[in-house]
């Protein structure tokens, strides 16, 4: 792959191909950031946003000493914010109600419960960190981005992040191994 600044200026200048290298080499970290704060099919609508607006706004971006990735996070941070400011606001359906997950004939039931399991355990768990713990986990450890990234992402100094960072991981040790999720 090319260097991602040669793919930048090339994508602005309207390259096709560079915007899919683009998009083909950060989805996976935005759609991973995005799944553990949302679920997966809201994840899939949002990262699809980000993508759009990175296109419509990808002529304004100037490299200021934060990798291109950061730009992009910062475009998913706002986004989720907005998707779960928007959610609060609507009325929920217990999940008694919703319809089963379709399993396909070569998947294997045990692992994808497993797997399943091992998911609402996280996110359970997540749910009982403050929302700037939440944020660091989801951008240091499913987004992979550095600290240095996080904290221009956040708006905050590379030690807050570092705190969070880790008195998140402690509260997350405690839940999990109390059983929490």
């Amino acid at each position: 792959m090319q260097n991602e600044q040669t793919l930048i200026h090339r994508a602005q200048q309207g390259d096709q191909e560079a915007l899919a290298q683009l998009y083909e080499s950060h989805f996976d970290n935005i759609y991973r950031y995005a799944a553990l704060r949302v679920g997966r099919l809201e994840a899939e609508d949002i990262t699809q946003v980000v993508f759009l607006k990175a296109l419509r706004s990808i002529r304004s971006f100037k490299w200021k000493n934060i990798p291109f990735s950061a730009w992009l996070f910062r475009i998913a941070r706002n986004e989720l914010i907005d998707f779960l400011r928007k959610k609060s606001k609507q009325p929920t359906v217990p999940l008694s109600k919703l319809p089963a997950i379709p399993i396909t004939s070569d998947s294997n039931p045990h692992l994808v419960a497993e797997h399943s399991l091992d998911i609402e355990q996280l996110r359970g768990a997540m749910s009982r960190l403050t929302e700037p713990q939440r944020e660091v986990i989801s951008l240091r450890f499913s987004g992979e981005l550095s600290i240095a990234e996080v904290s221009s992402i956040m708006n905050k100094s590379q030690g807050a992040v570092k705190s969070l960072q880790h008195s998140a991981i402690a509260a997350l040790r405690r839940e999990l191994s109390k059983g929490g999720g």
